[in-house]
């Protein structure tokens, strides 16, 4: 989870950024748009997810593995961390 105002300003904003995009998708689909313009915002959309995904695991791998983590029990955090990443992959 970002932790400095900065890192949560940028989340929000790309929150914000998806949740356009999802609303944009969910109005090309009640309009009965082509299925290459929905197919086209539903990958604008796993992008969006995607890069915010990554940032917020990069936050977290840099927060528990970084020079100021502390006392981290390091195979349970990278049990933790695997499984995340597998829930994502799926």
């Amino acid at each position: 989870m970002p932790h400095t105002p900065t890192e949560k300003k940028r989340a929000i904003t790309r929150l914000r950024r998806i949740r356009g995009q999802t609303e944009a998708l969910e109005q090309a689909i009640d309009a009965g748009a082509s299925c290459s313009q929905v197919l086209q915002q539903l990958a604008a959309v796993r992008g969006a997810v995607n890069g915010l995904m990554a940032e917020v695991l990069e936050g977290h791998l840099r927060e528990t593995f970084g020079p100021d983590a502390s006392g981290t029990d390091s195979a349970r955090a990278i049990d933790e961390v695997s499984s995340l990443v597998r829930s994502y992959l799926k």
